[in-house]
């Protein structure tokens, strides 16, 4: 992995470092407070970030908080304490891991591959939530243009779908694009012959 190394302690940076590269992964920046490790995270883009809770100005899960508004990527706190308020801060910042130093080698390279493996399975249902709100969204609008061809053309549900269908088909556009054209139109073009209020 390349990992970004937030350790404001230069004497455990460098033997967290040393853990980092005997196992196998790649520091490809070390800060020294939160400030940095939020802009060396945006110029990076490591795999995973290692991230000392207690550092100096800008502390370590401000820094993760800001970091995970900005770009989602998987972040392991470290640090000395183990209060409650630590850890909740930890899981309100949008921590994947939290380790309590001191640490070993294993525990960090386990603590990075959680992080990594949580990170990606919420990637996954984010993506997938996004799918879902998204064809909740197109199955609005057809239903609405439905009624659009229904009202304007006398046709039947299933015949309304089926020209929707084929137009978006035709022209190579998704089932919403022509969904949103039509009730555009039919805004345009104003109510049917005959539509209006009963007097």
């Amino acid at each position: 992995m390349r990992v970004l190394l937030a350790e404001d302690d230069p004497v455990i940076a460098l033997g967290l470092e040393r853990a980092l590269t005997d196992l196998g992964h790649e520091v490809v920046a070390r800060a020294e407070d939160g400030l940095t490790a939020i802009r060396l995270a945006g110029e990076f883009l490591p795999d995973a970030i290692l991230m000392d809770v207690h550092m100096p100005g800008c502390d370590g899960l401000t820094a993760s908080r800001e970091i995970s508004a900005r770009r989602r990527l998987p972040i392991v706190a470290i640090t000395a304490f183990d209060g409650v308020d630590v850890v909740q801060g930890a899981i309100d910042a949008g921590v994947a891991a939290y380790l309590v130093k001191p640490v070993t080698a294993r525990q960090v390279d386990s603590a990075l591959r959680l992080a990594v493996s949580r990170h990606g399975e919420f990637e996954a249902m984010r993506a997938e939530v996004g799918r879902l709100a998204e064809a909740l969204e197109t199955r609005k609008l057809v239903e609405r243009a439905k009624g659009v061809l229904m009202r304007r053309a006398g046709l039947t549900e299933a015949e309304a779908f089926g020209r929707i269908q084929r137009r978006a088909r035709d022209t190579n556009r998704r089932m919403a694009a022509v969904a949103q054209e039509l009730l555009a139109a039919d805004e345009l073009l104003g109510p049917a012959a005959g539509a209006g209020p009963c007097r």
